[in-house]
């Protein structure tokens, strides 16, 4: 996996779940409330590019932050 894109992406999820108000925490109970197996610090790897996301979660941070799939996955 690129890791320039991940870092990219990465830092999208940050941005989002910063402009949304939720903190790395509520993001991770909010994925675990809909089944999805993740801790605080899994997100904290995600947005510095330290672990991709599986598509599951891409799904549900999609729907928690109200935000499309452009949104998360724009690498300009």
């Amino acid at each position: 996996m690129n890791k320039d894109i991940e870092k990219r992406v990465g830092n999208n999820v940050r941005f989002l779940r910063e402009k949304a108000g939720v903190t790395q925490e509520q993001l991770a109970a909010r994925l675990q409330i809909q089944g999805c197996d993740i801790t605080r610090s899994a997100v904290a790897k995600i947005e510095v590019g330290q672990r991709h996301l599986y598509p599951d979660e891409v799904i549900l941070i999609k729907s928690i932050l109200s935000v499309s799939y452009d949104d998360i996955f724009n690498i300009q």
